[in-house]
């Protein structure tokens, strides 16, 4: 039996339901994709704009290691939502217990990489001798602090399964508010520079890792609870599959993002100043690209559950009604990136007519078009991730995140210089939609979802 706070996802998938389930999840996604944007204000406004091509430079890192946390979070969230719809709710305790503990120890080993071997991180992240002794100050704090985040960001995926989103949500709007006040005293107050703003930012990501801990070991009543995990290699290979695609996604944003600095740094007109440019144009594309990313997550537990009882009417009618929200959503974030470039680009205090400025401004007004098909495309990885085929799911995300990407990446930018680096984002997203058809048509029959 389910508990009450979980019982919502048993309700009949409507619109409205949809939306408001979703919600607390959007909205925590959005407020975790300001956390760079807040160390890239404070930033650029109380040291130097320049120093903004540090954040550029070491963000891909940060994104790599909580690719694992998203894995196992969202991987193990889509098997054990299944696993309590076909009534397994004590080896659905177990299996979470596991992944906690496999999530927190893989975060470990990273940090350890990072503390005795920065160098090697820098060489993979391409930072040239000029920018090191920033990106290594920036880099150092959060260095500590992995594992918690790592760990909060896989709580959060479990608190949605148990009807706790709204937690989440309360979490990031204090984290955010947290970091944002901290780098005011860190930089402004302390002068403790770069390394202030990351430190900033890695204090207020634990504070998901903290609730998030203290609700799953005392909030004995629910579904799910902290138990002693017991070894199942299985369950924890089908959540690493099942959460593939989506560090598959992760992963090929920070290889690609790696990949265009270097591309930035080298053609003519680039350099530091179109590195620092980008920063600010990813960091915008961050907060609307959080907007599908947490409906997908959002919905996902709702998907796997009736995948798990075998309700195919209720599944329909999340597939169904989901693509008609993911529509709205993506002609709504076009409209409003294009009436609110120049008011984002101004939050960094960046000049206009400034290199930096019409680098930023350029790059935007090319990106802005791939919101009306990222958000499907999202979605399509997302639903086979819930329905727990990891295959397809991060063929998709490989195709979406890497193949496609790099493909457009290197071909435009050799072509057009700086407007094809900026042109291969739309158009790798322009080329995954029809993967992404795809696959929902073939897959239509064999889960009967349409």
């Amino acid at each position: 039996m389910l508990s009450k706070s979980s019982e919502r996802i048993a309700k009949t998938p409507t619109k409205a339901h949809l939306l408001t389930f979703a919600a607390p999840t959007v909205l925590s996604m959005v407020i975790m994709s300001t956390f760079g944007i807040v160390d890239g204000i404070f930033v650029s406004r109380l040291i130097d704009p320049f120093a903004l091509s540090a954040v550029g430079l070491i963000w891909p890192f940060m994104s790599f290691v909580m690719a694992i946390g998203f894995m196992l979070g969202v991987g193990g969230n889509a098997l054990i939502a299944k696993k309590i719809g076909e009534g397994k709710v004590r080896e659905s305790r177990e299996n979470f217990s596991l992944i906690t503990v496999v999530a927190f120890f893989a975060s470990v080993a990273v940090s350890f990489i990072g503390f005795f071997a920065p160098d090697l991180i820098m060489n993979i992240l391409g930072v040239d001798d000029f920018m090191r002794p920033m990106a290594l100050e920036y880099m150092t704090p959060f260095i500590f602090f992995l594992p918690a985040a790592v760990l909060g960001m896989v709580l959060q995926q479990f608190l949605i399964t148990v009807g706790r989103a709204h937690y989440s949500a309360v979490m990031s709007l204090i984290s955010g508010l947290m970091s944002a006040g901290l780098n005011f005293v860190f930089i402004y107050l302390m002068d403790m520079g770069l390394g202030g703003a990351a430190l900033a930012t890695s204090i207020g990501m634990t504070l998901p890792a903290v609730v998030g801990l203290a609700y799953f070991t005392f909030a004995r009543g629910g579904s799910l609870y902290f138990v002693r995990p017991r070894l199942d290699f299985r369950a924890l290979g089908r959540s690493c599959v099942n959460g593939a695609s989506e560090m598959v996604g992760m992963l090929a944003t920070s290889i690609t993002a790696v990949l265009m600095n270097n591309i930035l740094m080298e053609l003519e007109g680039g350099g530091p100043e179109a590195v620092a440019a980008a920063a600010i144009i990813f960091a915008g594309l961050g907060i609307f690209s959080s907007l599908f990313l947490g409906y997908g997550s959002g919905v996902a537990p709702i998907i796997s559950y009736n995948y798990g009882k075998g309700d195919r009417e209720n599944l329909k009618r999340a597939f169904k009604n989901s693509l008609g929200i993911i529509g709205v959503l993506a002609v709504l974030a076009t409209g409003l990136a294009f009436v609110l470039v120049d008011v984002f680009i101004g939050i960094y205090d960046v000049p206009p007519s400034t290199p930096i400025y019409d680098l930023a401004r350029t790059g935007y007004m090319f990106i802005i078009s791939t919101f009306l098909f990222m958000g499907f495309n999202n979605f399509g990885s997302m639903f086979f991730t819930a329905l727990n085929n990891g295959v397809v799911s991060s063929v998709m995300s490989l195709f979406n995140a890497f193949i496609f990407y790099i493909i457009a990446l290197y071909s435009l930018s050799a072509l057009f210089g700086l407007y094809g680096v900026w042109a291969s984002v739309p158009a790798a997203d322009t080329m995954q939609i029809f993967l992404t058809v795809f696959f929902l048509v073939k897959m239509r029959r064999r889960y009967g979802y349409a």
